[in-house]
């Protein structure tokens, strides 16, 4: 979970207990601070704001005050004997993020609005996603031949999503499970290592 947030004119990414330096605060060390222009959170989904997200705050407690780097500013102008030599440190403030408030309240706000048996559903998605696999992804496709010890060449994942559309339209499933994929790379293992000769 991150939100992008604009401190003192900038914006930063930010997490839970990250450090990090912004432009001087008012304020003690010590000191409770709270942003409330949030541009973008990660929570599980992605929300833009417009310009900011209502009702998401980025809690923040004041480390320290300091000064940061010298930077030399030198000008000179050829030929006219004129050369001034400055230096600037900015002013900064180190602040700890202590939390992201705002997603508690608007997912207690949808559990009273939405029925008990809708979250179970999402759930359930949100399981069987994990569960099932994406065959117009390369990477499952290797994981599963590798796990069956098979090479994870193109022929193979070609050979496999075919058998996987045969199965589907047998099963009249959508989506099939690891293990109806695995059981599958065993029962057609002669018809890979035809291939792999």
């Amino acid at each position: 979970m991150y939100a992008i947030v604009e401190i003192a004119g900038l914006q930063y990414k930010v997490e839970q207990d990250q450090k990090l330096f912004v432009n001087r605060l008012k304020g003690e060390k010590g000191d409770k601070v709270s942003f409330d222009k949030v541009l973008l959170t990660v929570n599980g989904t992605i929300t833009v704001g417009a310009p900011a997200v209502s009702g998401i705050t980025v809690d923040a407690e004041i480390l320290d005050h300091v000064k940061a780097d010298k930077v030399i500013v030198f000008k000179k102008k050829r030929r006219k004997g004129y050369k001034v030599k400055n230096g600037h440190r900015q002013s900064l403030t180190q602040i700890q993020i202590t939390g992201i408030s705002g997603f508690d309240g608007t997912k207690k706000t949808a559990k009273k609005e939405a029925a008990p048996r809708a979250e179970k559903a999402e759930a359930k998605t949100s399981n069987a996603d994990r569960d099932t696999v994406n065959f117009s992804e390369d990477h499952e496709l290797n994981y599963h031949l590798k796990k069956n010890n098979l090479s994870q060449s193109k022929e193979n994942r070609e050979t496999l999503v075919a058998l996987g559309k045969a199965l589907k339209e047998e099963l009249a499933k959508n989506i099939l499970t690891h293990e109806e994929v695995d059981a599958l790379i065993e029962k057609n293992a002669d018809q890979f290592k035809a291939l792999n000769k």
